[in-house]
């Protein structure tokens, strides 16, 4: 896959504390670890905020901040954060670090984006960061442009880049994306996973609750009672993404079948420790022409926290993974 993609593997493993060595320690841990990196604020060091357009009368909250390399670094969350997730902000300093230019998406109803949506985002939203990137072509038509995508975006990038759709960036990372999602949904409603999945409809709830209150959404909106990211799939999301049901979705938005469609050069992050995001459904990426398949040992679900020179101290591993894997791809698209 490198050799055909004609892109250097990154080579420095993430060699996790001994106090985060399990896949559980890793997505815990390294979402408590205080990141130094700023959130970007607008009007500060030139950031700006615009509203993009998604074309059903909805909107996504974007901040830009400008570079000078001619390259736009697009980030998406993953599903319940927002622009000023930890991995976003990292993300962003890793960018501009190199002097792209970055654009920190929110997906609809999210972070400084409430009130500018009514429906929901979801895994299958390819059609969302299709739309974002149409808006940067014509703002910065001359750039080049790559997506950064994180667990729920990264599967809709992928999403995106295996279909003939418009808006595709020029190159895409995929950071531990849900390839398929019925597996994914199986396995974070068991066991100790099951305090990932609470947190999950715990704040997906909220956000129902939200456009409630903002008048998007009747005041008589039936919002249900549900324990499991499938329950509020099934009657929350399927509904109000145009799906007939929860197998419905998954079915129509998993990538697994489909990396061998993918048209742009592509690099898909994952961990074997992954607590919910099971390794083996990447197994399709091994033989697709433009996508390189970069799995770690340790790394949790957007975890990769590294040791660091003290005993109790870490860094982010990510950090120059990404940093890594965004020039490779840059000097591809260039060439």
């Amino acid at each position: 896959m490198a050799v055909e993609l004609g892109l250097t593997p990154y080579r420095h493993p993430c060699r996790p504390p001994f106090w985060a060595r399990s896949g559980h320690g890793q997505t815990i841990f390294s979402h408590l670890w205080p990141t130094r990196a700023r959130e970007l604020i607008p009007g500060v060091d030139g950031v700006s905020v615009h509203d993009i357009p998604v074309g059903d009368g909805d909107h996504l909250r974007a901040l830009h901040a400008p570079g000078t390399s001619g390259t736009l670094i697009a980030i998406f969350h993953g599903l319940s954060g927002d622009s000023g997730a930890d991995y976003v902000r990292q993300t962003a300093r890793a960018a501009r670090a190199l002097g792209h230019s970055v654009l920190a998406v929110n997906h609809r109803g999210c972070g400084p984006g409430r009130g500018l949506a009514r429906g929901l985002y979801h895994s299958g939203r390819a059609d969302d960061v299709g739309a974002v990137f149409q808006w940067a072509r014509r703002v910065l038509p001359e750039s080049r442009h790559l997506a950064v995508g994180f667990s729920l975006s990264g599967n809709a990038l992928l999403l995106l880049l295996a279909r003939e759709a418009e808006g595709h960036p020029d190159a895409g990372i995929a950071i531990n994306p849900p390839v398929n999602l019925r597996h994914c949904s199986e396995r974070i409603s068991s066991g100790a996973n099951r305090i990932y999945d609470r947190r999950f409809v715990r704040r997906c709830t909220r956000l129902v609750h939200e456009r409630v209150e903002d008048g998007l959404l009747a005041r008589d909106y039936p919002i249900p009672r549900v324990r499991t990211l499938w329950e509020f799939d099934e009657v929350v999301t399927a509904p109000m993404g145009g799906f007939a049901d929860a197998e419905d979705y998954y079915r129509r938005c998993s990538t697994f079948e489909l990396f061998d469609q993918i048209d742009r050069p592509t690099v898909v992050i994952t961990a074997e420790d992954d607590p919910f995001v099971p390794v083996e459904d990447f197994g399709r990426a091994e033989g697709a022409p433009n996508v390189h398949l970069h799995v770690e040992r340790h790394g949790g679900h957007v975890g990769y926290l590294e040791r660091g020179a003290l005993p109790f101290s870490g860094r982010q591993w990510i950090d120059g993974a990404l940093a890594h894997y965004i020039r490779e791809l840059c000097a591809i698209v260039a060439a």
